[in-house]
């Protein structure tokens, strides 16, 4: 799996720890926190690899069952551009189907910068907007990850596209959920840190413009921030005010993925595409940890452990999993996974390249020292294996720690 979740140690206070933005890692180690980390960070769990005795999950047709949610529920989050690519393409997929736009009002995106929603509205309903001015929505985000993404580089249009075939009443709009941090004008680590706050501004974009409103949308974002119950999450922040509204959907991450050969998968007999609710099912009574790998909980004096979620978010997170996901999503064998490829255009656009390390930099995100040269070569190597790894060996904690210490000796990119 070639994104990971780090916490970084200029953007958390001191002696705190919190689960933050997910940031890409390669074979090659284009963005790591040391050179002697070459290779993908997350596992899940292997301790309760045994399926729980319990009802088997249903699997139904994906796009009708989801489109058929939203008789019931305002919102259907979902991940989407983690690097996931069939998940991108069963999104973009879902979104082209006629039925998407007489069930759904909006789509609220991880990967967009709400500072920037002026901009979007007029792309997205039809206007003159220029192609390189509309990017700064998902370049300019807090997330580097984003920036990289070749899945909104297709969504965007995409809906540009849906919305000239529609009513005017009838047109989707598309919600930027990111903080509005304004690069242009952030020069200090102080500054860029004032904007790390993104769940926070996802559940005030949401209650604004979805839940205030009745709207329906569909959020695309990465499981963590859609979860029920958890402290931290999205969508647990705004289910305080407005419970029971949202349902929550998410991919098998790792699950499934070093399978040993001769065995069968659970899921051998399910449609590709399906659905399955998790509530009552062996799937709902695993453990997130069962599913996820942990991220890198790193302080900022450096003292690094791997885990789901911070300590003080340790403990809601020990629940089966249907207190936390609705549904999973299946989209074909685990062990065929295919990584969202990087676009060409961002591999050459030496200047992006260079901007991004800059932002990197102030906020802490390992790597940021590396050449544009060395940068870019660890997409290209990265593009010769299209193929998501499953669970690798975790890292070694102290070189984790090592790497954050040397990462901090190294000064501003080159």
């Amino acid at each position: 799996m070639r994104y990971f979740c780090t916490l970084l140690c200029s953007t958390i206070p001191e002696g705190q720890s919190a689960r933050c933005g997910l940031y890409r890692l390669g074979r090659s180690g284009w963005i790591v926190l040391s050179l002697l980390l070459m290779t993908v960070l997350p596992a899940a769990s292997q301790a309760r690899r045994t399926k729980p005795t319990a009802q088997e999950p249903t699997p139904k047709p994906a796009i009708p069952t989801i489109l058929a949610t939203f008789d019931r529920y305002e919102v259907v989050g979902m991940p989407a551009a983690h690097g996931m690519k069939d998940v991108d393409d069963f999104v973009l997929a879902l979104i082209r189907d006629p039925a998407f736009p007489l069930r759904v009002n909006d789509i609220a995106v991880e990967c967009g910068n709400s500072l920037y929603q002026p901009v979007l509205d007029r792309y997205i309903t039809g206007e003159d907007v220029p192609f390189t001015e509309v990017r700064k929505v998902w370049r300019n985000t807090t997330q580097s990850m984003c920036g990289y993404s070749g899945f909104y580089e297709q969504l965007f249009p995409l809906v540009r596209a849906i919305n000239q075939k529609l009513p005017t009443t009838k047109r989707l709009r598309v919600l930027a959920c990111d903080p509005p941090i304004d690069w242009d004008t952030v020069k200090t680590s102080e500054e860029a840190n004032k904007f790390v706050d993104r769940d926070a501004s996802t559940a005030s974009v949401m209650e604004k413009e979805v839940l205030l409103k009745h709207r329906k949308a569909l959020m695309l974002f990465g499981t963590f921030h859609l979860v029920h119950g958890i402290d931290d999450s999205a969508v647990s922040a705004y289910e305080k005010d407005y419970p029971n509204r949202t349902f929550v959907l998410s991919d098998l991450s790792v699950y499934d993925t070093n399978r040993p050969a001769a065995s069968i998968s659970p899921f051998a007999s399910w449609p590709n595409p399906s659905i399955a609710l998790t509530k009552g099912t062996w799937l709902g009574a695993l453990l997130l940890s069962d599913i996820f790998p942990p991220g890198i909980m790193v302080t900022p004096d450096c003292k690094a452990q791997l885990a789901l979620f911070p300590l003080r978010l340790q403990k809601q997170a020990e629940k089966p999993l249907e207190h936390y996901i609705d549904a999973f999503l299946y989209l074909g064998p685990q062990e065929f996974r295919l990584e969202e490829p990087m676009p060409a255009n961002i591999v050459v656009d030496a200047d992006y390249l260079i901007e991004v390390r800059r932002r990197e930099f102030l906020i802490g995100i390992p790597g940021a020292s590396k050449s544009p040269k060395e940068f870019a070569d660890g997409f290209v190597q990265e593009a010769q294996d299209p193929i998501l790894e499953g669970a690798p060996k975790l890292p070694d904690v102290k070189d984790i720690e090592q790497g954050c210490l040397e990462q901090k000796k190294q000064g501003s990119p080159r």
